[in-house]
């Protein structure tokens, strides 16, 4: 067998391996998931201007795509969401409030992110990206507060209160703790 027919079989399995693996999504779902995360950012940045304080940064973008686009995900779960991205920005703000900033310091956010996450059943990827910009932007204890816990806090209730009054939406959480 050639080299090139070789690679195309071997391509071809391996697309038939991604297909199982990864989830389906129906196109209904897809609309009515792409426009709750929309919803959510809008309303926590509507929030924000209204209320002076920060409620959203860019991780919790980020878990945005897995409560409203996989809420069925382990880490998607409200224990994940809201001690994830508190254990992200503790970390983030206790390594820029003692070390400083750097290239160092930034890796050791997200490694410790990481660490705790797993050792206490908690893990959230957007957390890592909530202790990087902790330290990147060498931010005060009070990034724990707004944005960290309210927005997480209320990202997590919002897809809640999605999944319960919108058609078409994943049930949500799967657990509470």
């Amino acid at each position: 067998m050639s080299r090139l027919r070789r690679l195309h079989v071997a391509a071809r399995r391996e697309r038939r391996r991604g297909r199982r693996y990864q989830p389906r999504f129906r196109l209904n779902q897809i609309g009515v998931t792409s426009l709750a995360a929309l919803c959510a950012v809008l309303l926590l940045g509507l929030l924000s201007l209204w209320s002076g304080q920060v409620l959203i940064v860019a991780p919790l973008g980020a878990s945005c795509v897995l409560l409203f686009g996989y809420p069925a995900s382990p880490l998607a779960q409200p224990r994940n969401i809201v001690l994830g991205n508190g254990i992200g920005g503790l970390v983030g703000v206790t390594l820029a409030s003692t070390a400083g900033q750097g290239p160092l310091v930034l890796a050791l956010a997200v490694g410790l992110t990481i660490l705790l996450g797993q050792q206490l059943r908690c893990l959230h990827p957007p957390a890592g990206g909530m202790a990087f910009l902790a330290v990147y932007l060498k931010v005060a204890w009070g990034f724990l507060l707004f944005p960290v816990l309210s927005g997480s806090l209320l990202l997590v209730l919002l897809a809640w209160a999605f999944s319960r009054w919108v058609p078409g939406a994943f049930p949500y959480p799967q657990h509470w703790l």
